[in-house]
């Protein structure tokens, strides 16, 4: 069977100065979060916890919906990731692989086909280039810095 291209998930991996304790702290501590990825009113890393934030796409503001789905601290967080007012759910998931005194970091955006083509802002070049900025600099910069 062959896969389309539009199923192919978003993966990014970086590499990060930093041990795992503070790259789960970072992905998981809504104070860390507000630093590097979104300003969300609350996050806790926990099964079926429900949480939103904005969004922005050249002036177009898009509210994120999304439900925890997976936990193994200091491992993985993986979240659903879906639109208000606009079809289609996806899901993000961070893993982290201890490299001894770094920690590598893949960030998997799975079902971006779901959001269908009439919404150019939900285009998969969006996404990679967004996550190249969030998980590549973002991430990155903030945890390498504490």
């Amino acid at each position: 069977m062959e896969t389309s291209k539009s199923t192919i998930p978003v993966v990014k991996e970086v590499m990060v100065n930093a041990p795992i304790s503070r790259v789960w702290k970072a992905i998981s501590d809504k104070d860390d979060m507000k630093q590097w990825y979104f300003d969300l009113e609350a996050f806790r890393p926990e099964v079926g916890f429900t949480f939103q934030f904005w969004g922005e796409n050249e002036g177009r503001k898009f509210l994120h919906l999304c439900k925890i789905t997976e936990v193994i601290k200091d491992r993985k967080l993986s979240y659903s990731w879906a639109y208000e007012g606009h079809p289609g759910e996806s899901f993000v998931t961070f893993e982290l692989f201890d490299e001894g005194d770094k920690t590598r970091v893949r960030l998997t955006h799975e079902g971006l086909e779901t959001f269908g083509s009439d919404q150019p802002d939900f285009a998969k070049e969006n996404f990679v280039e967004g996550w190249n900025q969030i998980i590549g600099t973002g991430l990155k910069e903030f945890v390498e810095k504490q």
